[in-house]
């Protein structure tokens, strides 16, 4: 989610003035990135497809005992430039397009036949590199429904995860006075204090976050747990993945990467490498092949070995991709493209999910007694020069926030009291064949109806959030995350070139008519925030789409007009479900029908949770190395 920019002269002053007063780039351990491909190693025990959050924390835990070789193959490359290191505003990333990969969708229908792009981290350290910092858990019946789908008391629940939670993460609470003045609840019970990767509070926070924050609690059933990490509802603050030593993007780079302690020569990395298939000697994985990343043929191919296994950790864009080119999906899809099969897995690339926003009103605050605020960092030149000034001498004041750091995350009682129940009945009594593409699977049907009961009981619980309201402190503000939509897409090679081309992304959005039944909800319950809250006393407008739009027609116009299906959030194409429902990896995220392939990025995550992904990724990968060792 982008704010509103100024002129891009503002903001490259902004990022000069960070860049200007930033700690020294940390340094690059010469043993560990490989200069070229030629000086690999012809075997290792393990590879890892994809440097990003989940490939480097999973190599950093494989290879810190020295028993075992691992190499990391990346298609990015290693930057640390203010663009990835900057903290201010948080999405400095995304606006160095060498940084991600920027991949349109196919047109979509419901959506007046607009293209939107899916845009994941294109560098060492990958989406943690580019993201909004926004460090986000999801409720604890998220993570019990993805284990739910396998049996009881299976180890993928919240008890399971909490621990690997606590573990990926390094929590600085915020200073006694930040959070006496803000009102920050926080419990450090719910984190851990030895992670590698940092999570903390700014130093200053916008003064009406205090008032907006406090609004939510004039509406019926909104609580504030006791920390965002305790797995709840309710409206609270929480850290960003911030180092607060040096106030710099903490992430799988720095975390996993630049700060191992000592140099690992079973250790290597290799970047601007894109990977095009899994190679295979029978059932059983024994390598990869890879090409230079701007290579167009493959004449240019190499290959390495890995005696255990090759795991994957491209994320839910090009992981089913390169399994897909790997003989690992769809039979009909491999057959159309000429490729063998070497297993008929149908799941590989369906139950695309991400998260749509620009889903509800915007409103401006026509009294305004609160300065500084979000948007003068942006626009105030003045302002943007003394806060620079602040944050050069010790590191402290508006600089030091990054997208944000507080909101609220609800249930669907809460957004629509007088309709959940119908809302919920409606969707779970549907075939679940009617809304998936023609021809689907019958096991990916099968695994669409298990989500659809899961699903259901999430819209009746008070315990699992739908609709989620981020604040960034401003006179304007409208920023809203639908958490849990029931449409699925589809990421799929394209036949015609399936080793060079970027794959069909298709998020079918709006597909499923339950998204738009909620959706529909979610302008009224906002309309009610600010027009029957104490934020009334700030005298709000509302800017988009205007007190003309009313009636559910006119509001359903609106959003296929506006909506975004994507956060950057995208997940669910190798699912880890049951091969009957259409999964992909069973329980200890290896790959049905063959040997010697695991999935340990967002791809595997069943459906959404009621949050944003950093923080949850951290904890697979972080479960997935101990899984992988295990086996070993």
């Amino acid at each position: 989610m982008l704010p509103k920019l100024s002129v891009a002269a503002v903001l490259l002053q902004l990022l000069g003035a960070v860049d200007a007063s930033s700690a020294a780039a940390r340094s690059v351990r010469p043993s560990t990135l490989l200069e070229r491909a030629g000086d690999l190693l012809p075997e290792y025990d393990y590879i890892v497809v994809g440097g990003g959050t989940s490939g480097l924390t999973v190599a950093d835990r494989l290879s810190e005992s020295g028993q075992y070789t691992v190499l990391v193959l990346e298609q990015g490359i290693y930057q640390n430039s203010p663009f990835v290191t900057t903290v201010s505003l948080g999405f400095w990333g995304l606006l160095d397009p060498s940084l991600t990969f920027n991949i349109p969708s196919v047109p979509q229908p419901n959506l007046n036949n607009r293209s939107i792009a899916v845009i994941v981290g294109k560098v060492l350290g990958g989406s943690s590199g580019v993201n909004g910092m926004q460090v986000l858990r999801g409720q604890k019946e998220d993570y019990n429904r993805w284990g739910s789908y396998f049996r009881k008391n299976s180890d993928w629940s919240w008890d399971g995860m909490l621990p690997y939670f606590k573990k990926a993460w390094n929590f600085h609470p915020p200073s006694a006075e930040l959070a006496s003045q803000m009102g920050i609840k926080y419990d450090t019970s719910f984190w851990g204090s030895r992670g590698k990767v940092h999570a903390s509070f700014p130093t200053f926070s916008w003064p009406v976050l205090k008032m907006e924050m406090a609004a939510f609690g004039d509406l019926p059933g909104i609580t504030y747990p006791a920390d965002s990490g305790s797995g709840e509802t309710g409206a609270y603050w929480h850290p960003a993945s911030v180092d607060p030593t040096t106030v710099q993007r903490s992430f799988a780079r720095p975390g996993h990467w630049d700060d191992i302690e000592a140099a690992r020569p079973n250790y290597h990395t290799l970047t601007g490498q894109k990977v095009l298939k899994v190679t295979f000697e029978g059932k059983k994985a024994r390598g990869v092949v890879f090409v230079p990343a701007d290579a167009t043929e493959q004449i240019q191919a190499r290959s390495v070995k890995a005696r255990k296994e090759v795991i994957m950790a491209a994320g839910a864009i090009h992981t089913p991709k390169i399994l897909q080119a790997s003989g690992v999906g769809p039979k009909k899809l491999l057959q159309d493209a000429g490729l063998p099969v070497v297993v008929d897995s149908p799941g590989v690339g369906s139950n695309f999910q991400d998260q749509p926003f620009s889903i509800a009103p915007t409103f401006n605050f026509s009294s305004f007694p609160f300065h500084p605020d979000f948007y003068d960092l942006l626009t105030n030149e003045t302002f943007i020069a003394e806060a620079a000034a602040q944050f050069a001498a010790n590191k402290t004041g508006p600089m030091s926030i990054a997208a944000g750091n507080c909101g609220s995350w609800l249930s669907l009682q809460v957004i629509s009291p007088s309709k959940w129940q119908q809302i919920a009945t409606r969707y779970e009594a549907q075939d679940p064949a009617a809304y998936l593409p023609s021809g689907t699977d019958a096991a990916v049907i099968a695994g669409y109806r298990a989500q659809q009961i899961a699903l259901t009981k999430s819209m009746r619980s008070k315990d699992s959030a739908t609709y989620n309201f981020f604040l960034r402190g401003g006179y304007e503000e409208g920023s809203v995350v639908f958490l849990h939509p029931t449409s699925r897409g589809s990421v799929t090679i394209n036949p015609a070139d399936p080793f060079f081309s970027e794959p069909n992304i298709d998020y079918r959005a709006l597909t499923n008519p339950t998204d738009l039944e909620i959706l529909q909800e979610f302008t009224p319950f906002t309309r009610k925030y600010f027009y029957e809250t104490r934020l009334k006393d700030l005298d709000p407008v509302e800017v988009s789409p205007g007190s003309d739009v009313q009636t559910p027609q006119q509001i359903e116009a609106w959003l296929r007009n506006v909506m975004n299906p994507s956060t950057f959030h995208p997940i669910g194409t190798a699912a880890m479900m049951p091969k009957n429902l259409g999964g992909v990896v069973d329980e200890q995220l290896a790959v049905y029908g063959v040997q010697g392939l695991s999935v340990v990025d967002a791809s595997i995550i069943p459906d959404l949770p009621g949050s944003y992904l950093q923080q949850t990724v951290y904890a697979i990968a972080e479960k997935a190395a101990d899984l992988i060792k295990e086996r070993a």
